[in-house]
């Protein structure tokens, strides 16, 4: 078998204006090496729209189209539906956006989508939180948390509430491929790309991205805390290809969750218990995610 490489080409340009330790950048770089550049991307309001500037100053190699925040998953149907009229099949249709702009404002949209089987490529950044618009709580947001919107004072106030399972909903639904992908992770992310990009249908790539505001971590530390969502278990690396699960990045002694929290200042206010508790939550999923993988695999 040949050694994976990193492709070379880059097609996303220096001088983006993202921030120090974003992961965005990296997230866009690994999907389009993955992809190429007979690439369209279209991307609603949020940080993946605003960092790359505007034209003449554009830091991207591929056209992009912006929409409103619910609408990127019908926009990319629609591209690819006029592609289609036009005979162009060598292009790949990716609708990119956020947490807040897929599991919250834009849902409806990629649930229509994927109800038509829409061939379309849909990338959803994790963040965690709206974090363009002042780092609100979004379905995405992890129990325990602080955002802007559940803000902690005198020992409460933090996010209660745990993230939506996209992924479920989508699989329920009937996706064609699904993924979850960590840019701590480039050689795991570019080749869930690449098998999703030449699967006929609606694929689906989660894609965690740590936001250095937002989650109040040291951007020198941006990809050790995200390597550590997948070491800790709270980020499990898996693909569902033909209805089947399967891990993609198996982690045979997972590190307690207390080494992901403690190095984020949205975490830095729980105490004990509510630290304990966050570790049975996640034992709890990922004992799920194992019994998925056995029962699908049968």
């Amino acid at each position: 078998m040949p050694k994976f490489t990193i492709p070379k080409e880059e097609y996303v340009c220096k001088g983006h204006s993202a921030c120090p330790g974003c992961g965005t950048p990296l997230a866009l770089r690994y999907t389009l090496k993955a992809l190429g550049k007979r690439t369209v991307l279209n991307i609603p309001a949020g940080c993946g729209g605003v960092i790359l500037g505007v034209w003449p100053s554009y830091a991207l190699k591929v056209p992009v189209v912006d929409n409103a925040f619910e609408c990127t998953a019908a926009i990319a149907d629609g591209i690819r539906a006029g592609f289609d009229v036009l005979g162009v099949k060598d292009a790949y249709v990716v609708g990119w956006a956020g947490d807040g702009g897929t599991v919250d404002i834009g849902l409806q949209a990629l649930s229509a989508a994927v109800d038509r089987n829409a061939n379309i490529i849909y990338v959803m950044l994790d963040n965690e939180a709206y974090m363009n618009t002042g780092i609100q709580k979004s379905g995405c947001t992890p129990i325990g948390a602080w955002t802007t919107t559940t803000p902690v004072a005198n020992g409460k106030g933090w996010n209660t509430s745990p993230k939506k399972r996209i992924m479920e909903m989508l699989v329920a639904n009937g996706i064609a491929y699904g993924a979850t992908v960590n840019v701590a992770y480039p050689e795991d992310f570019i080749a869930r790309l690449r098998e999703a990009k030449d699967i006929k249908g609606t694929k689906f790539i989660h894609a965690l991205a740590p936001c250095t505001p937002g989650w109040r971590i040291d951007p020198r530390k941006s990809i050790e805390v995200a390597r550590l969502a997948t070491q800790t278990g709270i980020f499990p690396l898996y693909k569902v290809e033909n209805g089947k699960y399967s891990l993609t990045k198996e982690i045979k002694n997972r590190k307690p969750v207390r080494e992901y929290l403690r190095l984020q200042g949205r975490f830095r206010h729980l105490p004990e218990e509510a630290i304990n508790e966050i570790q049975r939550l996640v034992d709890e999923e990922y004992a799920r995610l194992l019994k998925k993988i056995k029962e699908t695999n049968e």
